[in-house]
């Protein structure tokens, strides 16, 4: 994990990333920025309504303040004008914090927002679609995690935490957006896994039919991507299984990204990795935004804050500037 943390530095030596954080009066977050604004790669923005918020390199806002700034209240009029819910409600959200940090994101006010330590992940994922909007290349939100094993060896499993029951074109979806990320994140080359559980054909239901044909359609929109499916975890994951189930195939047994046909798979799996075999898992990092705004989980510490944090200004470094496609 040290070593990857370096390498996200490394990669923004020379800019100074502007992230809001939502969660501003969470104590947690507050220590995150302390330490963020000490590497110098970092200006921490909090919407805190609170007082002993701050510190050297660590800008405070209010919310009301913030909802007072020309630029984010144009913004916030824009997503919210689109919406049939009652007066009242609209104005609650216009002073939701996870609002008034995805609009000073796309005011261009912050390059990323983290958010979430006591929201749900819908919460968040609404206010970022919203407001913020989808990157003009996406067609749907999806999201990834990079796994850290114990021995260094890193993975990317998507999609863990938005979309339920993907169809094949969301399915292509989930697979080229973590791809990028997991490229983007480790400087590693994707070997991507479809998985399913059938190898190859061995059993014929409509399921599987979904993975094969969204392998196709990955195949298409990038020739040059190493994938395969669809394949069982064994068949991806270990070389003397993929000899047997999948010979020749151009990823079984050395797969790094792993693509689970729904979310139910995904979900279980990473937390079954995270826990039996104590690895850390980063994120859920949201992919398909036109800036980045990314998740926190609520039982999150310190360290996970900093690493998503990181994570949102190495996607800001890499998004060029777009118009956004709101929902």
């Amino acid at each position: 994990m040290k070593d990857l943390t370096s390498r996200w530095c490394a990669g923004l030596a020379g800019r100074r990333t502007r992230l809001i954080f939502s969660d501003g009066d969470d104590p947690r977050t507050l220590q995150a920025a302390r330490q963020l604004a000490a590497t110098e790669l970092i200006t921490p923005v909090l919407l805190a309504s609170g007082t002993g918020v701050g510190g050297p390199g660590v800008e405070v806002i209010a919310p009301a303040d913030a909802l007072r700034d020309g630029d984010i209240q144009a913004c916030l009029d824009a997503a919210l004008s689109k919406m049939r819910y009652p007066a009242a409600a609209l104005a609650e959200l216009a002073r939701d914090p996870l609002y008034l940090g995805a609009a000073t994101v796309r005011a261009g006010l912050a390059d990323a927002c983290v958010g979430g330590s006591a929201r749900p992940t819908g919460d968040v994922i609404r206010a970022a679609l919203r407001v913020i909007g989808l990157a003009a290349d996406a067609t749907t939100l999806t999201s990834s995690f990079l796994i850290v094993l114990r021995d260094g060896r890193i993975f990317g499993y998507g999609d863990c935490a938005v979309i339920p029951n993907p169809d094949e074109e969301q399915l292509a979806e989930i697979a080229l957006s973590t791809s990028r990320t997991f490229r983007d994140l480790t400087g590693q080359t994707p070997a991507v896994a479809m998985l399913s559980f059938s190898t190859k054909g061995s059993a014929d239901h409509h399921e599987a039919r979904t993975v094969r044909t969204a392998t196709d359609i990955v195949r298409s929109r990038d020739p040059g991507l190493a994938v395969d499916g669809e394949l069982q975890f064994d068949a991806a994951f270990t070389g003397a299984v993929a000899s047997h189930k999948a010979p020749g195939s151009p990823v079984a047994g050395r797969a790094n990204v792993f693509v689970f046909p729904n979310l139910n798979a995904g979900n279980i799996a990473y937390k079954i990795t995270e826990r039996l075999a104590n690895a850390t898992a980063i994120g859920p990092i949201l992919q398909g935004l036109a800036a980045p705004m990314n998740d926190l989980s609520r039982g999150c510490s310190v360290s996970d804050i900093v690493q998503v944090a990181l994570v949102s200004a190495i996607q800001a470094a890499g998004r060029p500037a777009e118009p956004a496609i709101l929902h």
